[in-house]
């Protein structure tokens, strides 16, 4: 279970505790049969203090609250700011009071655990930037996309091409794989392509999904500057294929950065290029294990937050005729998802619990521009393999709860 507490504002979710559930049995290749236990390192969910400390004194609201007049550009550090700037202030003096109040009810709920000081990790994973270079260089090799899903069985792990190619993990436990001389822990019941946007076609006539998430790469300055990162243009991550992807009604989610142009395409163009009607704008909150912000909520340069879009897909006259779907179902407006964040970009929270009764029983969910896999989910991206990379885990030992359990290893 990865929600902790549901309120009427939203849900304290406990992203650690999800992964570690999906690896309480992995199953090893032959000859060894043994099942082993593996957990998420706990140093990147070590989130004791906030990144920046809040200095205003008790009570102090923004600067933007007491100077600001809405429609007059606000000065900082000795210049105007910008119409993209006074937008995203306007925005926030919109939500902030909500995520200030919701976040403090949810987090009364928060069990703080003593850490006894736990260092930070350095750079464990070799292999960051390499899942994108080969899906560069499979572009070259691949004649035509392989249509035809592979399956892992417990029978055997066969010699799998993950490149471009559907890849399914049918069984009830977690599995280990081999690509480019290292490892990655795949979750049970979980399906991924490894592939970049121009090699989407094994996910179309696979299934059609219920829920799809999307997390784009959008171009942000100080992210383009780092190494491995690549990012899209909105004309680019309109050409997703969703329509062909969604059933009618499919609840369709996507990350938004707190730049409002990207936050106005998604609702004004994205979304109705797609089909999609925006039903909802929820938050996600990063506290600390403490409870705190992880950056002052009104600091100027970062928020402690990020937007989520939901859109419910209309589809075809002749799809809906077809299928009822669940556009019926109300989704609320306005919620938080409350968590302590991972400290490795863009590893998002989960969704999937927080989802459900918002679509039908035993939904298909898909999630787009993914870097980790979830058990039950189909994943695709260029990095869809990023955060199951052997290192990032820990095995346990037998002593500490490792030990075999009585897993029968039936899909």
């Amino acid at each position: 279970m990865s929600v902790i507490r549901t309120e009427p504002v939203g849900w304290l979710v406990d992203h650690q505790a999800y992964i570690n559930q999906s690896y309480r049995c992995c199953h090893h290749s032959p000859p060894d049969t043994r099942c082993h236990r593996y957990v998420f390192r706990a140093e990147y969910f070590h989130v004791e203090k906030p990144h920046i400390v809040d200095t205003r004194t008790p009570g102090q609201g923004s600067a933007a609250n007491d100077k600001g007049v809405k429609g007059r550009k606000r000065k900082r550090k000795g210049r105007e700011l910008n119409q993209g700037e006074v937008e995203a202030l306007e925005y926030h003096e919109k939500v902030s009071l909500a995520i200030r109040n919701g976040t403090k009810k949810l987090v009364e709920y928060l069990e703080v655990e003593e850490t006894g000081g736990r260092g930070q990790v350095t750079a464990l994973v070799p292999a960051d930037s390499m899942l994108v270079e080969l899906c560069s260089m499979a572009k070259q090799l691949l004649e035509e996309p392989q249509r035809q899903v592979q399956v892992i069985t417990n029978e055997s792990v066969p010699d799998l091409e993950l490149l471009g190619r559907l890849t399914e993990n049918s069984t009830g436990c977690a599995q280990l794989v081999k690509l480019m001389g290292h490892w990655y822990l795949l979750p049970p019941r979980s399906t991924f392509l490894l592939s970049d946007i121009s090699c989407m076609e094994p996910l179309l006539g696979y299934k059609k999904y219920d829920v799809i998430t999307l997390d784009p790469p959008w171009e942000n300055k100080s992210l383009k500057r780092s190494k491995g990162y690549s990012h899209l243009f909105p004309w680019q991550i309109s050409q997703l294929p969703v329509p062909l992807l969604a059933t009618p009604g499919c609840l369709v989610v996507c990350w938004v950065t707190n730049r409002q142009k990207y936050l106005h395409y998604v609702k004004e163009e994205l979304y109705p290029g797609w089909s999609v009607e925006v039903v909802a704008e929820w938050h996600w909150v990063k506290v600390t294990q403490q409870g705190e912000f992880v950056v002052p909520l009104d600091s100027v340069h970062k928020k402690p937050y990020e937007i989520l879009v939901l859109g419910r897909y209309t589809g075809s006259p002749a799809q809906r005729d077809g299928e009822a779907g669940t556009a019926s179902v109300t989704v609320p407006d306005h919620k938080l998802i409350v968590s302590v964040p991972c400290t490795l970009h863009s590893h998002k929270p989960p969704l999937g619990e927080v989802l459900k009764g918002l679509t039908r029983p035993h939904a298909e969910c898909l999630e787009l521009f993914a870097r980790n896999l979830q058990p039950g989910w189909t994943s695709w991206g260029n990095e869809v393999l990023r955060f199951q990379h052997l290192s990032y885990y820990q095995e346990l030992d037998p002593e500490k709860g490792g030990k075999s359990c009585s897993c029968s290893h039936t899909p």
